[in-house]
């Protein structure tokens, strides 16, 4: 919530995922093409976000799938996690934008 801060501060979905360090930064080199987690932003809200994808990886279902797949496909856990905290990231921005917006209004 201290992050956020009011309406109109973040400007769009990715902006929230750079400031909570859930933003993909390329680490390519020659023949591999990978991404890197951001390790800037607040450091208090990329901890909530990583506590929750670790949850989610024990015990949501849909999550264990897709841990499942990417593990198939080749993807180690760091980069798995690194896709995975873009999902909250998202929910969370959606979530405080919606709620600032109905405070507006009423």
């Amino acid at each position: 919530m201290t992050s956020w801060s009011h309406l109109g501060r973040i400007r769009s979905e990715a902006a929230f995922a750079r400031l909570a360090g859930a933003s993909p930064i390329p680490a390519s080199s020659g023949n591999t093409v990978r991404h890197r987690i951001n390790r800037g932003g607040d450091r208090r809200l990329n901890r909530a976000l990583h506590m929750a994808i670790v949850a989610r990886m024990r015990m949501d279902p849909r999550t264990r799938a897709y841990v499942e797949r990417r593990t198939a496909e080749g993807r180690t856990l760091r980069e798995i996690r690194r896709c995975l905290k873009r999902y909250p990231a998202r929910e969370i921005y959606r979530h405080l934008t919606t709620a600032a917006r109905a405070r507006l209004t009423a």
